[in-house]
C-alpha cells in the first residue's frame, strides 16, 4: 500500500469550499497585507497560548529573528539553544549577529536538556532558546526557573508545537516571546510561508510590530532598522479556516501515534516518549530505529513515506564551522541524527495505512509483534 508522509490534498478536500470562499473575499476586497484577517488570527493564536499579544509575520524563521531583535540581541551576545533542530533555530541567532551556544539534548524527549543548557550559560548569555521539537513541549517550569535564575530572556521555538501542552502551559505561553511557523506541513499550515510571534508584554510586542515593517513607527518614519516580515491576508484567510479544526486534527494525530505505539510493540524500534504531563501533538512521529538507513530505503522501496529529521546536527553544519564545534561534542544529538526515522503522520492517516506501515517494519526486522 502506498502511504504518503503527509496528505495535504485529503485535508484540503474536507475544507475546500470554506477556504475558497474566504480567499474569494480577500480578492474581492483587494486587501492583501496586514488586514482584518491577520488581526483576527493574531488574537486567536494569542488566546490559544494564553499570551496577551500576537504579531503575524512572514515565516517561522522571521518570527525567531524578530523575537531576538525585540529583546536586543546583538553582536557579542550568546543564545543557548539545541543542536538537534531545524536550521532556522540557529541561523536566526547568527542573522542578528549573535553566537549560538549549543548544549546537548535529552535522548528520550529529543528536546534540549535543561541541565546541560544551564551549564552553557555565561555572562554573555542574552537568551535561552529551547525548541518544542516534533510537538512535545519542553519542561515549562524548569526553563522559566533557569531564565529567572540567570536574568535572561526565554524565547520558545514553538514552530512545531501549535496546540501542544504540558504541566498547565500551552506551547508559546511559557517564555517572554515565542515563534510559530505556518509552513504548509505544520499541524496548522497555510498556503505558503507564514509565522507568528507571541509576546508577554506590550513593549516587546510593539518592537516586533515595528520591526516587521522595516522598524517603522509610522509610515515613512523609522526608529529602528527592521525587516520586511509581514503576514498577508491570503495566509490569514486560510489559517482562520484551519484553526477551527486544529484541536480535532491534533487529537487524531495523538490517536494515530497511540496506534503506532501499540502495533510496534515487540519490534526493535523505540517509539517516541510522551511524559504523563504532556499533550504531545506529533508534528512528526519519530522513532529510534536500528539499521535506520536500511529501514528507510526498505520502506521507500514499498512506497511508504519516511524521512530523517535531521541528518546533520547543527553544530556540524559547514556554515557553522566558525563556532569551533567538533564531532563528538554533543553525542546524544549526533546519535539521534544517525538513528531516528520519521514515519507518516497526519490527521488524515487511516488505520489501514498505519497497519501497512507497521507491518512492513515488522517484515524488515523479521519478527512479529509479541
Amino acid at each position: 500500500m502506498k502511504v504518503p508522509m503527509l496528505n495535504l490534498p485529503a485535508q484540503f478536500k474536507n475544507i475546500r469550499a470554506e477556504v475558497l470562499s474566504e480567499l474569494h473575499e480577500v480578492f474581492e476586497t483587494q486587501y492583501f497585507v496586514l488586514g482584518p484577517r491577520v488581526k483576527k488570527l493574531e488574537e486567536q493564536m494569542a488566546a490559544l497560548a494564553g499570551m496577551p499579544h500576537g504579531i503575524g509575520v512572514s515565516s517561522g524563521t522571521d518570527a525567531l529573528i524578530l523575537s531576538l531583535l525585540a529583546i536586543g540581541v546583538k553582536p557579542g551576545d550568546e543564545v543557548v539553544t539545541t543542536p538537534y533542530s531545524f536550521f532556522a533555530t540557529a541561523s536566526a541567532i547568527v542573522r542578528v549577529g549573535a553566537r549560538p551556544v549549543f548544549a546537548d539534548v535529552d535522548e528520550a524527549s529529543f528536546n534540549l536538556d535543561v541541565k546541560k543548557a544551564a551549564a552553557a550559560v555565561t555572562s554573555k548569555t542574552k537568551a535561552l532558546l529551547p525548541v518544542h521539537l516534533f510537538g512535545l513541549v519542553c519542561d515549562p517550569q524548569a526553563w522559566r526557573d533557569l531564565a529567572a535564575r540567570h536574568g535572561v530572556r526565554l524565547i520558545e521555538d514553538a514552530c512545531q508545537a501549535v496546540g501542544a501542552r504540558r504541566a498547565g502551559f500551552t506551547a508559546g505561553g511559557i517564555g517572554d516571546l515565542s515563534a510559530f511557523s505556518f509552513y504548509p506541513t505544520k499541524n496548522l499550515g497555510g498556503a505558503g510561508d507564514g509565522g507568528m510571534v507571541l509576546a508577554r508584554d506590550e513593549e516587546l510586542a510593539k518592537l516586533v510590530r515595528m520591526d516587521r515593517v522595516h522598524g517603522g513607527r509610522d509610515r515613512y518614519y523609522h526608529d529602528r532598522v527592521g525587516i520586511c516580515g509581514r503576514l498577508d491576508e491570503v495566509q490569514a484567510a486560510v489559517l482562520l479556516v484551519k484553526i477551527k479544526h486544529l484541536s480535532e486534527w491534533n487529537e487524531r494525530r495523538r490517536k494515530t501515534a497511540a496506534l503506532y505505539n501499540e502495533l510496534l510493540k515487540g519490534t526493535p524500534v523505540t517509539t517516541p516518549a510522551a511524559p504523563s504531563d504532556a499533550y504531545h501533538t506529533y508534528h512528526q512521529y519519530v522513532l529510534h530505529a536500528p539499521r535506520r538507513d536500511e529501514l528507510r530505503e526498505y520502506l521507500r522501496g514499498r512506497e511508504i513515506g519516511c524521512d530523517v529529521y535531521y541528518p546533520v546536527p547543527l553544530h556540524l553544519q559547514p556554515c557553522f564551522a566558525f563556532l569551533g564545534c567538533r564531532q563528538g561534542q554533543f553525542p546524544v544529538a549526533e546519535r539521534l541524527c544517525a538513528e531516528t526515522l520519521a514515519l507518516p503522520m497526519s490527521a488524515e492517516l487511516t488505520e489501514a495505512e498505519v497497519e501497512a506501515v507497521t507491518g512492513e517494519i515488522r517484515n524488515f526486522y523479521g519478527r512479529a509483534v509479541v
